[in-house]
């Protein structure tokens, strides 16, 4: 068969030029014909490209623009590779639905045997395109599975007339104003806490929490996008801009990456 068209879609620059080195020094009959940091920009690539293949990852920041990006074409006639950190929810989820997937860091003979699957679905789906119909729809149980499975925490606010049971992932960020705590909520509401920040750190979620300034500390779900431009800033859904000290740089990229 002829050489597979791919496109990588992934919001991390090095991440995107590590798989594309890993392809083209180990898999041949990939055909790299774009590559996208963002889903507008992805989604505009596979409609101009129609490829056989998108190396997709799923962490974009929050684990589900990846399946946003899906959802949203008008068509869905190639196959996916998700890439994602190890994440045992996320892997049972792909295993239960047949999906090819790569964790990180990508594994040499991992990729060559995902792509090997997909030429082989490739070539079937050429005489049979009405395949594509259900895989779809296991696409779709999988971006739901995650959605649904995602960890979630409860904690306990005090405050003068007794407590409030939150969710952590209702929380948006929060902000050091002393020795208490400003916690911002998805619904547009905040409160005023008498515990620290540094207490905040210890009892939240590190694995969707992370204090990126000595004043700061965000709900990675909530990160759209990562500026570096007179600084270092990472901006929330909601718009905020959010500095990022330069000795906790490392950190938020790391704890970014890991994301399912």
């Amino acid at each position: 068969m002829s050489k597979l068209s791919a496109i990588i879609v992934d919001d991390e620059e090095f991440a995107r030029e590590n798989i594309k080195i890993l392809l083209e020094d180990n898999c041949p009959d990939v055909d790299i014909t774009g590559v996208a940091g963002t889903v507008n920009t992805a989604k505009a690539l596979i409609s101009s490209q129609r490829p056989d293949v998108v190396f997709l990852d799923i962490s974009m920041p929050s684990g589900t623009e990846g399946f946003e990006l899906l959802e949203s074409l008008d068509e869905f006639n190639f196959q996916v590779v998700f890439v994602t950190a190890h994440k045992e929810y996320a892997i049972q989820a792909f295993e239960a639905n047949a999906a090819h997937y790569l964790l990180k860091p990508i594994d040499i003979d991992a990729l060559i045997n995902a792509v090997e699957k997909v030429k082989s679905i490739v070539e079937v789906a050429k005489h049979d395109p009405t395949g594509y119909n259900e895989y779809t729809r296991s696409i779709q149980t999988i971006g739901d599975t995650i959605r649904e499975i995602r960890p979630i925490n409860r904690i306990t606010i005090n405050h003068s007339k007794g407590f409030k049971i939150i969710e952590d992932k209702s929380i948006i960020r929060l902000e050091a104003d002393g020795n208490c705590t400003h916690l911002f909520f998805e619904d547009g509401t905040k409160y005023l806490d008498t515990r620290t920040l540094k207490i905040y750190e210890s009892i939240l979620n590190e694995s969707m929490f992370c204090r990126i300034h000595k004043s700061h500390l965000i709900n990675l779900y909530e990160v759209q996008e990562f500026l570096s431009e007179d600084g270092y800033f990472a901006v929330l859904k909601n718009g905020e801009k959010i500095p990022i000290s330069r000795s906790k740089l490392d950190q938020f990229k790391r704890q970014v990456s890991n994301l399912a």
